[in-house]
């Protein structure tokens, strides 16, 4: 990224980027490079807040004349949509936002690129979803962003494996019924699946175990992943050794960047 990024001033706009934890964030850094390199005075902070904590941060944050967005993190998607006096069209169908721009009038109007970034990632590696059969593990806030936008890449059948059932059903049958794709319940066996996403935390520990059975991907199966800390996942060192083609959450992360700073501007026209 050219440009260097100005010392704060009293001037400069305000972003967050809201988790627990949040060590493991690269966005920081790279969104507020952007904002320079556009020529706007703002810089993007990490806060820790804990899933009780953020109704009063939330409280707060909207009476902080100076905050123009918050960029949302695990586990807080779900809550911070709640909040939300607007938002996009896939936001409200996955019920769930990863961004938070202040409006107008100072309620805050939500989105959800996981999805944008992460099949942004798999396209930049030569991969096109349309026509794949892909298994997703995770259903949850970037799990169901990064479904719904498989679904609209023209995937032949998703397969999603969650620890919940409930909300792993509850995902299913909202894609269902958009028509474009067969989902249905998965498992963490990945054999006969084209395309194989991990959406979940699993890698961040050094005790996790693998999203799926390593031993039953195809070589030629694409695999990417959500996770940014480590930057190579356990998953996707794996899937490396048998020479699949890997996408990391840092390759992720790179695709949406624009997008996220496009949106906390305004500037996003509507996407």
């Amino acid at each position: 990224m050219s440009g260097v990024i100005p010392a704060p001033s009293g001037a400069t706009r305000l972003y967050v980027i809201v988790g627990e934890p949040i060590a493991q964030v690269r966005s920081p850094a790279g969104v507020s490079a952007e904002f320079a390199a556009r020529g706007h005075d703002g810089i993007l902070v990490p806060v820790q807040v804990a899933t009780a904590d953020l109704p009063d941060f939330l409280a707060v944050a909207a009476r902080l004349k100076n905050l123009g967005g918050i960029v949302v993190t695990i586990p807080h998607k779900f809550a911070c949509y709640q909040v939300c006096a607007a938002a996009t069209d896939r936001a409200h169908f996955l019920q769930t936002v990863n961004l938070m721009r202040r409006s107008a009038d100072g309620s805050w109007y939500g989105d959800m690129v996981d999805g944008l970034g992460f099949v942004g990632a798999a396209r930049a590696k030569g991969i096109n979803p349309r026509g794949m059969r892909a298994l997703l593990v995770g259903a949850g806030g970037a799990g169901s962003a990064i479904a719904l936008e498989l679904v609209e890449a023209g995937v032949r059948e998703l397969a999603i494996h969650d620890s919940s059932v409930e909300r792993r059903d509850a995902l299913i049958h909202r894609l269902n019924l958009s028509g474009k794709a067969s989902v249905l319940a998965g498992s963490a066996d990945p054999a006969g699946f084209d395309f194989v996403a991990n959406a979940t935390p699993a890698g961040m520990k050094d005790s996790d175990p693998l999203p799926v059975d390593v031993t039953r991907l195809a070589p030629s199966a694409y695999c990417g992943c959500v996770i940014t800390q480590p930057e190579i996942s356990p998953f996707i060192a794996q899937a490396r050794k048998l020479g699949c083609i890997t996408a990391t959450g840092t390759d992720m992360y790179r695709q949406h960047q624009g997008i996220m700073v496009d949106f906390l501007l305004g500037t996003d026209g509507g996407l």
